[in-house]
């Protein structure tokens, strides 16, 4: 009768029935259960927590007990508490994938980002099929930059529908976190068909329009809430007003964005978002002491979560850019076996750089033409690079003992990963633009030596301003540009590296150089496709178009991208000269090589 009860979400009547079976058996461990799960789903925690409690006491040994224990005194804000208790429960049932789950709930809650991520993917190795553990592992694996969030939600699609909104929520958090946006909006408005009134759903998707570049959307979204709902608590307040002065920094309304922005603070103690876009904001009115002020704030914040995110990053010693450490010399190069490997035309263009130097822009010019096929970028030569460290080979130095098969094989994973990317037009040629790919041409060589590069070239002074200012999501990024003179560094050993392996393979390379890329664009877009080897270039011209229609653009410069060519970010780190009066020696040598003046007015 209790069970049936509970069933039929009859909660008080199971409670009742507890009871009164309890005083005839006060020691019977299943109804004493039952009591605590029917306290537990109608919120009586601290009643709940005293009968799990006793059941421990009663049976130290029953994973259940202590998995439901640990369970109703996380939900009661007990937070230590509870991980004491899953810890006993962990132990007692090592292959109980429901315990692992909220553990790794637990842990995120914590912030304890790396043993979430290594809990959760535990709860997903004794129960792969669930949807439930496959999302919420894919958010901790997102949230450490591990590329496996991408394969946990890859069947998604299959799981609908899911019956939960939380749970659909939380998997197209993911989903725009790993660049699907369109996928995210689906499920986010199917949420909204079941459930209109669903708060955090409708936040969401506001946050999504905007990202998307769909500001009017954004803006009556935002709108039809506060009007709906006036009842808003204080969390949900804050992030409406901030989503509403990124919308007014957009449309150019600056000194209502910072008011809006210093108004309503923070979001919380680790609320390192607000002052980015504070900073962001700051450096458009031209307030620069602010805007640094502000970008200090908000890097210290970000450090700190890094921290728990990759604490190897912060080891005493750790590389700025761990990647760019090995070099390829030509003694090794010429000792390669020679293998066949597709021609030019059959092989990606590659466009590199050091992110924010126009990387973005060249990529969707070539993707309003005809000819090409570009897609969100994506560190596909990590993934490569990791799947072949699983084996033993190192990367770049062991490349020369790859074999024929090999190779072979590794192109085809490659395009494996571009198909699951973007459905694939094979009567284009793909376009993979990734920044820091830069850093993988010994690798990219091996498998497409006759690919042609684009290297996006921009006054490394603005790169380095740009990045400074920029919420990076890669935890490479972040702890690269960390600070001024960090990003500096990370400058200088990307492109030594990346001059460095150009000597020693001597790849087919365009130098687009982005002053006068803006300064003469028809000039520019002609010498590219004359490069690419197109008749026509005006597609070029046009991708503001192209991008504007195009919706979710992941990168940072999503906002930049759908206007036309402009000199607005030419010499902007003239107004920060201060700044990098001591960051000018750093970069001497490659303002040299490349022609850059180190005096912003000349």
């Amino acid at each position: 009768m209790i069970t049936a009860a509970l069933s039929a979400g009859l909660l008080p009547r199971a409670e009742q029935l507890s009871r009164e079976q309890l005083l005839m058996r006060p020691h019977d461990e299943d109804v004493l259960l039952l009591l605590a799960i029917s306290l537990h789903l109608q919120h009586k925690l601290a009643e709940a927590i005293e009968v799990y409690a006793r059941l421990t006491d009663m049976s130290p040994d029953s994973g259940v007990y202590w998995g439901n224990y640990a369970t109703a005194l996380r939900e009661s804000g007990s937070l230590q508490e509870s991980a004491q208790a899953y810890a006993v429960a962990k132990r007692v049932a090592p292959d109980n994938a429901g315990i692992l789950m909220n553990l790794g709930l637990l842990l995120l809650q914590l912030r304890d980002f790396v043993d979430a991520r290594e809990t959760l993917l535990e709860a997903h190795a004794l129960n792969p099929d669930s949807p439930y553990v496959r999302i919420h592992a894919a958010r901790a694996c997102s949230l450490c930059s591990d590329t496996k969030a991408n394969e946990l939600v890859k069947p998604w699609r299959h799981w609908l529908p899911l019956n939960d909104d939380e749970l659909q929520l939380e998997l197209a958090n993911v989903l725009t976190t790993l660049a699907d946006a369109e996928a995210a909006q689906q499920l986010l408005e199917d949420i909204t068909l079941r459930s209109p009134a669903h708060l955090p759903t409708l936040i969401q998707l506001a946050a999504l329009h905007e990202r998307m570049n769909r500001l009017d959307e954004a803006g009556l979204l935002l709108r039809k809430i506060s009007a709906t709902q006036p009842a808003l608590d204080e969390a949900t307040r804050q992030e409406i007003i901030h989503q509403e002065a990124r919308l007014a920094m957009r449309k150019g309304d600056l000194t209502d964005a910072r008011n809006m922005l210093e108004r309503t603070g923070p979001r919380d103690s680790c609320d390192y978002a607000h002052y980015f876009i504070l900073a962001e904001v700051c450096d458009k009115l031209g307030a620069t002491e602010d805007a640094m002020r502000a970008l200090a704030i908000a890097h210290a914040r970000q450090m700190e979560e890094m921290k728990l995110v990759s604490p190897s990053s912060f080891a005493p010693g750790a590389p700025v850019l761990p990647t760019a450490q090995v070099r390829v010399t030509v003694a090794e190069y010429r000792r390669w076996p020679k293998l066949q490997a597709p021609d030019a035309l059959s092989s990606p263009i590659f466009i590199v750089g050091f992110p924010r130097s126009g990387t973005t822009l060249l990529e969707q010019m070539l993707d309003a033409h005809p000819t090409f096929q570009s897609m969100d970028e994506r560190p596909f030569f990590n993934i490569l690079s990791d799947r072949l460290g699983a084996y033993g080979v190192d990367i770049p130095q062991d490349l020369g003992k790859l074999s024929q098969r090999d190779c072979d094989e590794l192109r085809k994973d490659y395009w494996s990963l571009v198909c699951e990317k973007v459905p694939r037009n094979w009567q284009t040629q793909m376009v993979d633009k990734n920044p820091l790919n830069m850093l993988w041409l010994p690798m990219i060589h091996r498998l497409f030596p006759e690919a042609k590069f684009i290297l996006a070239l921009r006054h490394p002074c603005d790169v380095i301003l740009s990045c400074y200012m920029q919420n990076f999501r890669s935890t490479a990024l972040v702890t690269a540009c960390a600070s001024l003179e960090r990003v500096a560094t990370a400058y200088v050993m990307a492109m030594e590296h990346w001059l460095h392996h150009v000597d020693v393979f001597q790849p087919h390379v365009l130098v687009s150089r982005y002053e006068d890329l803006v300064t003469d664009f028809p000039r520019q877009t002609r010498m590219i496709a004359r490069f690419l080897g197109v008749a026509e270039d005006a597609p070029l011209r046009e991708f503001d178009v192209h991008a504007r229609n195009k919706g979710y653009i992941g990168t940072p410069s999503y906002t930049q991208v759908i206007q036309p060519v402009n000199r607005a970010g030419l010499n902007r780190w003239g107004r920060y000269r201060r700044e990098f009066e001591l960051l000018l020696p750093v970069v001497e040598p490659l303002l040299e090589h490349w022609g850059y003046s180190g005096h912003p007015d000349d």
